[in-house]
């Protein structure tokens, strides 16, 4: 086999392998996990009422079982809460990081991470039968492999003792999902672009000494 070859062989197992681990193929919720997961919602939080469970059942029984991306608009305090963990010279991004401690490896591990984060440049300067709204601190867009995924990190006991320095952190904040959701910043598709232009070039380079 020529070395031309053996590089295209060896980016296309590249790319597939992380197209398999970037994308979800166990396609929607089964009619069983969603049954499992609100046990285990409300397990986790007892105090839940009959609306929120509603919703969360909506959410999953319209799973499409692909990926999507939660938008956040959050606002948060001056100063944290003062809750068991939280010291009293604890900055709100302090606190922050603590409750990322968790999410952040649990959402890189399933194939789910950011896509764009930023603070607020200026208060809301459209909004709609909304008062109290005008304030935030910042926004962004979490994307994740797929329902499931966001399911499976929230229901993890180890996130019930995270959540509580997000209630110390933010003062308010609003979390709905998008999907479906495309971009032209797709890792896929960047992968794809990156690796084909370092099979061609590495095409001509072995052609070149021939």
């Amino acid at each position: 086999m020529t070395a031309t070859r053996w590089t295209w062989l060896i980016i296309t197992v590249i790319y597939i392998a992380f197209f398999s681990w970037y994308t979800s193929f166990e396609g929607p919720l089964t009619e069983a996990e969603i049954e499992h997961f609100l046990e285990l919602s409300e397990a986790r939080d007892p105090g839940a009422s009959a609306e929120d469970l509603a919703n969360i059942r909506i959410f999953m029984e319209d799973d499409t079982g692909d990926d999507f991306v939660m938008i956040n608009v959050i606002h948060v305090y001056d100063t944290p809460l003062q809750i068991d963990g939280v010291e009293p010279s604890d900055t709100t991004d302090d606190v922050l990081a603590k409750y990322m401690e968790y999410m952040l490896p649990a959402m890189l591990s399933r194939a789910s991470h950011p896509v764009f984060r930023g603070p607020a440049a200026s208060p809301a300067m459209d909004i709609m039968n909304a008062n109290g709204m005008e304030i935030w601190s910042a926004g962004a867009g979490v994307r994740y492999r797929s329902r499931r995924d966001l399911l499976e990190i929230g229901t993890n006991p180890a996130f019930a003792g995270r959540h509580e320095f997000k209630v110390a952190a933010m003062a308010k904040t609003i979390a709905f999902p998008v999907d479906p959701f495309n971009y032209l910043g797709d890792p896929r598709l960047v992968l794809a672009l990156l690796l084909g232009l370092i099979g061609c070039g590495l095409g001509w380079v072995f052609a070149a000494r021939r």
